[in-house]
């Protein structure tokens, strides 16, 4: 597809965003439901054309981790419908009444929720990704864009026809999304400005910095994933090596899996021998610190190893004097996403979740706990690790904007200002009930 053809459709998909931002709850609501059933309807469709692409990313040698987000079988269907469906049942994100109060004697001033508007989605690998996507860009109303990596092409195409289908019965139609095929569309997307309102790109470091570096839209998002659980001396060892076994075995290839374990020295000898011989079940490839290269045959440290993304069954353990040294390695380290600490010292803990800045900020718990389903978002479009707008899970209220919304009697400028201006009454009230933009204006 050349880039005339694709300028004109996200064109077109713009002129079509405002029907859906304007539809219904319930619309939207039955549109995301069909979608669920259609997947199982075209399900062997999509098996095949999985298998396809796992069997050439094998052939292509392609990393491991790649391999394993790639893959779509029963269990990532069963997980894309169950959100889909969780989706649907969330209230809704649009019109909702953010501030409200009265300027003046019938001027009545809201600020409510608004889609953003079109949105472009690029991502590598995880086809589970595109269902998420649109499943809540549907729910918040917003036009979406999206351009998967070549891996999971056949997939992406089959997941998009059974969509598209399922989208042609409803009022809303098929017209509000669009996949791109090549990585010269993305060249053209990057450049319009004026139709697309938000980035949202999910991969590599390279390939975010890529993205960002080559267009003037506004992007959301996470370039590293280099996560942290540290052990503290006050910690339960059992549960350390339950939380810390989960933070990098569940999933690795996921971008809140753990990269470096930090150990407090007075539990080091007993934690880091048992966490070892845990992870030894998986196969797990360990680079350690001189203190740690002491106590377990590991690979020893090498000068960028704590700003390794590894995304695989291999991690840092590093041994750390006390828990000050320990946020100091999360501070110069880690990527802001999501940090971990075990231990049984409430205070600790207070301290731990006011002075980590990252996105997600946990305490004894697995860091794979970061993510929109398991927050009850339905699905996410993404992480952000910006301060700006959205922040760690992006659900449905990352997908979010807002406007003022003004409605008085007549009423001008002139009257406020000057020596015998009328003064404002700036009266707050409940945002509770519906929006102006409803009808009411009572």
């Amino acid at each position: 597809m050349d880039g005339k053809c694709i300028q004109e459709d996200i064109k077109k998909l713009k002129a079509s965003s405002v029907a859906l931002c304007t539809s219904s709850e319930s619309v939207r609501n039955e549109l995301l439901l069909a979608i669920a059933q259609g997947l199982h309807r075209d399900w062997e469709i999509i098996q095949k054309a999985n298998e396809e692409d796992l069997r050439k990313a094998h052939e292509d040698n392609l990393k491991e981790s790649l391999v394993k987000r790639l893959i779509f079988d029963q269990d990532k269907l069963a997980s894309v419908t169950e959100g889909l469906k969780q989706v649907a049942t969330l209230s809704d994100p649009i019109n909702k009444v953010l501030e409200k109060r009265i300027l003046d004697e019938d001027l009545l001033l809201e600020r409510v929720s608004f889609p953003i508007g079109v949105i472009g989605m690029i991502f590598e690998s995880r086809p589970d990704a595109l269902v998420q996507i649109v499943s809540l860009c549907l729910k918040s109303g917003n036009a979406i864009i999206l351009k998967g990596g070549k891996e999971a092409f056949n997939t992406n195409t089959a997941l998009m026809a059974s969509i598209k289908k399922s989208a042609e019965k409803s009022v809303l139609g098929n017209s509000w999304l669009l996949l791109l095929e090549s990585h010269s569309d993305v060249d053209v997307m990057l450049k319009m400005d004026k139709e697309i309102d938000l980035l949202i790109p999910r991969g590599s470091n390279a390939f975010v910095r890529y993205v960002m570096d080559h267009t003037s839209i506004a992007v959301l998002g996470h370039a590293d994933g280099i996560c942290h659980l540290y052990v503290d001396e006050k910690a339960d060892l059992d549960k350390a090596i339950e939380c810390a076994y989960d933070s990098k075995i569940q999933y690795p290839a996921a971008c809140n899996a753990i990269e470096t374990l930090l150990v407090h020295k007075a539990v080091a000898s007993t934690f880091i021998v048992r966490m070892a011989k845990r992870f030894e079940e998986k196969g797990v490839r360990i680079h350690g610190d001189a203190y740690t290269c002491s106590l377990i045959d590991c690979i020893p440290y090498e000068e960028g190893d704590y700003h390794t993304e590894y995304l695989a069954l291999e991690l840092n353990i590093k041994v750390v004097e006390n828990y000050e040294e320990a946020v100091a390695h999360i501070a110069e380290y880690g990527s802001h996403h999501t940090d971990a600490i075990m231990t049984e010292d409430k205070q600790l803990i207070a301290r731990f979740l006011r002075e980590v800045d990252s996105a997600d900020v946990f305490a004894n718990c697995s860091t794979r706990f970061a993510d929109g389903f398991r927050y009850g978002l339905g699905a996410e479009v993404g992480i952000s690790t910006a301060k700006i707008h959205a922040r760690g899970p992006v659900g449905l209220a990352g997908l979010m904007s807002s406007k003022w919304l003004l409605v008085g009697s007549g009423q001008v400028v002139s009257t406020y200002t000057g020596s015998k201006a009328k003064g404002f009454l700036h009266t707050e009230m409940s945002t509770d009930g519906v929006s102006l933009a409803s009808g009411d204006v009572q």
